[in-house]
């Protein structure tokens, strides 16, 4: 069963960087929707960002607009969370996940539904003190 590692979470200040990485343990498909979410105690999962292999593009919440960026290495099949001017209340595990069905035209409007994910990372935690 091919899933999704994730690295690079930890415990930096406010104001702080960290960047995330995500590789597939096997081969999950050639173009794909790959996601991260995050999900604090006591709150529902947030669809955070997103980048569909096809065409690069790139999505994002408001809530991380501006802050935080999200790459893809295609060689290396990976894909990048970079995290700057971290907030408190970003703190929470962060999750990436792929999505290998929803087609082009339709993953703009979906891109932040976790429940169109097919597979799906362990989660690494981060904490953001003040």
């Amino acid at each position: 069963q091919v899933h999704l590692v994730e690295s690079g979470g930890g415990s930096v200040q406010a104001g702080g960087s960290l960047r995330l990485s995500c590789t597939p343990s096997g081969y999950i498909g050639g173009t794909r929707l790959m996601g991260w979410f995050r999900q604090a105690p006591g709150t529902e999962r947030e669809g955070i960002a997103a980048v569909y292999s096809g065409s690069s593009e790139k999505y994002y919440a408001d809530s991380v607009k501006g802050r935080f960026t999200v790459s893809q290495d295609n060689a290396k099949r990976t894909v990048y969370l970079q995290m700057n001017g971290l907030k408190p209340e970003d703190a929470g595990m962060y999750y990436c996940a792929a999505d290998i069905e929803t087609p082009a035209w339709a993953v703009g409007g979906t891109w932040y539904r976790g429940e169109q994910y097919k597979y799906w990372g362990q989660g690494t935690q981060v904490t953001v003190s003040s």
